[in-house]
């Protein structure tokens, strides 16, 4: 059935290092849209200069990025890990002027640094040290948010976006109605993992079949899937690890226990959709 919305822009501002949670945010909207779209009449579109912006001379990249893109936009949701971006005339890099631009109109920005872990050779340190200077000035002109996975970052942008547009003038102003105005968890939580079931259940959702094997031979253990054996070595402290992992999974309801023998057991519909929340 068709209804009247009001479509508001959301502006995705961020490096070229978290690809994974440009996804998650327009994941997040995109969920956002088919819960509460119809009985709010709103309706939140993610937007980005790589895929809203159109090739033009006669400026610079970042000043025709600012006006195809950046001023259509009523919500701007800035992410940072270890790069500022590439600077331009006028800021540290075109991501911190497209956040300052868009917080100049008066419009909301909602921020997140990660603290997710990464091997030093692999970040550039100039980098991040301007990174680090731009987020210390943050302190003192708002408040931003900071997560150390990417399931934690979904869970904090999701309930916050709710939070945003049910409390920000700026939707309000679409005639939301209060007696409504209630805040849903996502339907799909990422449960507390570990490493190993973490990278058990991705293999698994990734296997033709959906299996997870668990064999005990003369020669030792085995847990299998997508076609390897993700136990390193028989030593007893390794195997305990991964078979606890296959516990966490089955705890959880992620996996179940097809043959009831502890040996064969298939990923739920559940588990495909934690799987897919899993950056590795």
């Amino acid at each position: 059935m068709s209804y009247s919305a009001t479509t508001f822009n959301v502006m995705i501002a961020s490096p070229g290092d978290v690809a994974s949670e440009r996804a998650i945010v327009r994941d997040v909207v995109y969920e956002w849209n088919a819960v509460n779209s119809n009985s709010r009449r709103i309706v939140l579109l993610p937007v980005g200069w790589e895929t809203h912006s159109s090739p033009e001379m006669g400026a610079t990249a970042q000043t025709i990025i600012n006006r195809q893109v950046l001023s259509k936009c009523d919500l701007l949701v800035g992410v940072f890990w270890t790069r500022i971006g590439t600077a331009t005339e006028r800021h540290l890099s075109g991501t911190v002027e497209e956040i300052e631009e868009h917080i100049a109109t008066g419009k909301p920005a909602m921020l997140y640094f990660s603290s997710q872990p990464v091997v030093l050779d692999t970040v550039d340190m100039d980098q991040v040290q301007k990174l680090k200077a731009f987020k210390t000035s943050c302190q003192s002109r708002g408040l931003f948010d900071t997560y150390d996975s990417h399931g934690e970052f979904k869970e904090k942008f999701y309930r916050q976006l709710q939070l945003k547009v049910y409390e920000h003038p700026l939707f309000q102003a679409a005639n939301i109605d209060a007696e409504e105005q209630a805040i849903v968890e996502s339907r799909t939580q990422l449960p507390a993992l570990s490493p190993e079931a973490r990278v058990l259940l991705k293999e698994a959702s990734q296997d033709r079949g959906g299996t997870i094997i668990h064999a005990r031979y003369i020669g030792g253990t085995a847990i299998q899937t997508n076609g390897k054996n993700l136990i390193p070595s028989n030593e007893r402290r390794e195997v305990a690890k991964w078979e606890q992992a296959l516990e966490e999974l089955k705890s959880q309801g992620l996996v179940v226990d097809r043959g009831h023998k502890g040996e064969v057991f298939e990923i739920t519909n559940l588990g495909y959709q934690v799987a897919d929340m899993i950056a590795l």
